[in-house]
């Protein structure tokens, strides 16, 4: 049975730190008696509570003299409340950081708009020089993971809350992007995070073999590469992504991308006016199946 990204990240990183002495984790008031890594390297753990910023600035000291930080809470604080530190530290400085955030686009559901965060990638991808990565399933997960320590630099990782889901089925090239068949001559839906996978996933069962490329590298630099990639392969894209309209990945595709049909699926502009689970609110935000399925047909028909 897969585990949730968030559990996936925990034992992963656990794993690798018995082979890595360099790696140090810190999180933001998300430790825990039956935290992995808490309870094998006590003295590489550090849980700062509601100090999200001040987590990151530590991170940067750690990683000045020569660790790995970990650094890791809800996608929310990392980023919103974070966001100097991570301009400063991970984009100005280069700091070998690893901003790990679970809790993504509206997986707090009943937490309500202060544990949602619809504008990670917007502000993130501002920031030049961090490396993006937001992985769909446990072993896309690990994998993330162990790049994440075989690499030096700033990374961030975009998680969510509780899914588990089985790797993708389909061909992965040489940039990390995930195919999946279907005619090249129609739609091709482009997934972004875990939510806009499941999205697309549920859509394909619905309307037979639509072509799909999943990105799991959303930097500047890997969307050049996986726009050209794209665009060589289709005309029509739709952008699927649990995030808002600005400074989402359809929008940066939509520029790397001036002789094809860019569009997006998204959450919209609205703000969640109530509570339920992670689909209830995507749902009420137009983010459902049925709504891509009429966005998928709208643009079929416009190509017949």
């Amino acid at each position: 049975m897969s585990l949730a990204g968030r559990v996936a990240y925990r034992e992963e990183l656990t794993r690798l730190a018995h082979q890595h002495p360099e790696i140090v984790c810190l999180e933001a008031d998300l430790g825990g008696a039956k935290h992995p890594f808490q309870e094998a390297f006590p003295d590489r753990f550090y849980n700062l509570g509601i100090a999200e910023a001040a987590a990151v600035d530590c991170a940067t000291a750690i990683a000045l003299n020569g660790y790995t930080p970990f650094f890791s809470t809800f996608a929310p604080f990392a980023v919103l409340r974070s966001a100097e530190s991570i301009k400063l530290s991970l984009a100005y400085m280069g700091a070998n950081i690893k901003v790990v955030a679970p809790y993504a686009g509206v997986a707090g559901g009943w937490f309500g708009t202060t544990h949602h965060c619809l504008e990670d990638f917007a502000v993130i991808r501002s920031f030049p020089g961090i490396r993006i990565l937001a992985p769909y399933g446990e072993e896309e997960t690990r994998e993330m993971v162990r790049l994440m320590v075989g690499t030096p630099g700033p990374f961030y990782m975009r998680l969510g809350r509780n899914g588990a889901y089985a790797s993708l089925d389909g061909e992965r090239d040489s940039h990390g992007i995930v195919w999946q068949g279907g005619s090249d001559q129609g739609v091709c839906l482009v997934s972004a995070g875990e939510m806009g996978t499941v999205a697309v996933l549920a859509a394909r069962e619905q309307r037979g073999d639509l072509a799909h490329a999943h990105l799991c590298m959303l930097d500047q630099p890997a969307l050049e590469i996986a726009a050209q990639a794209i665009a060589a392969r289709c005309h029509t894209v739709l952008v699927v992504e649990e995030h808002r309209p600005m400074g989402g990945i359809g929008s940066a595709l939509a520029l790397l991308m001036p002789d094809c049909r860019v569009h997006s699926f998204n959450c919209g502009e609205k703000w969640p006016n109530s509570g339920g689970s992670h689909e209830e609110v995507l749902e009420s935000l137009g983010f459902s199946t049925a709504a891509l399925l009429e966005k998928i047909d709208t643009l079929t028909a416009a190509m017949a």
